[in-house]
């Protein structure tokens, strides 16, 4: 009879617990995401410290520009067209491009096309077919 009373008291101690272990479960996940964002958050900022002008950068309203004064502490000139010249917060630049993968891409594309036999034959338009 002892036995079976150890047991019980024993199994209802673990099920006490169980509340507090499936909390512990659920801000595990929240504690490590949280440390991952504030990581991003630390790269993002060193990033946008470290402009200099003549880089290439994307705001993070999708506007790409070459950096012309990252003189001022929180702002910098954009010039987004010959010319244009605007002015942003540091914080504003979602991320530096790099100009090397920009120009193979640019210079990929017109090779490709130069050597293909159809270039002098007009391209078929694709048009939906409506049946």
């Amino acid at each position: 009879m002892d036995l079976i009373l150890a047991q019980e008291a024993g199994g209802s101690g673990l099920l006490s617990l169980l509340p507090f272990l499936i909390i512990l479960l659920l801000f595990v996940p929240l504690f490590l995401n949280g440390r991952k964002q504030r990581r991003q958050m630390a790269e993002t900022q060193a990033m946008q410290q470290a402009l200099e002008d003549g880089d290439v950068v994307v705001t993070t309203s999708g506007l790409r520009g070459t950096i012309t004064d990252a003189s001022y502490e929180d702002t910098i000139d954009l010039e987004i067209a010959d010319g244009v010249v605007t002015t942003w917060l540091r914080a504003a630049i979602r991320e530096k491009v790099d100009p090397d993968t920009s120009s193979e891409d640019e210079s990929g594309d017109s090779t490709e096309s130069a050597g293909s036999s159809d270039a002098s034959q007009p391209k078929p338009e694709n048009k939906p077919t409506i049946h």
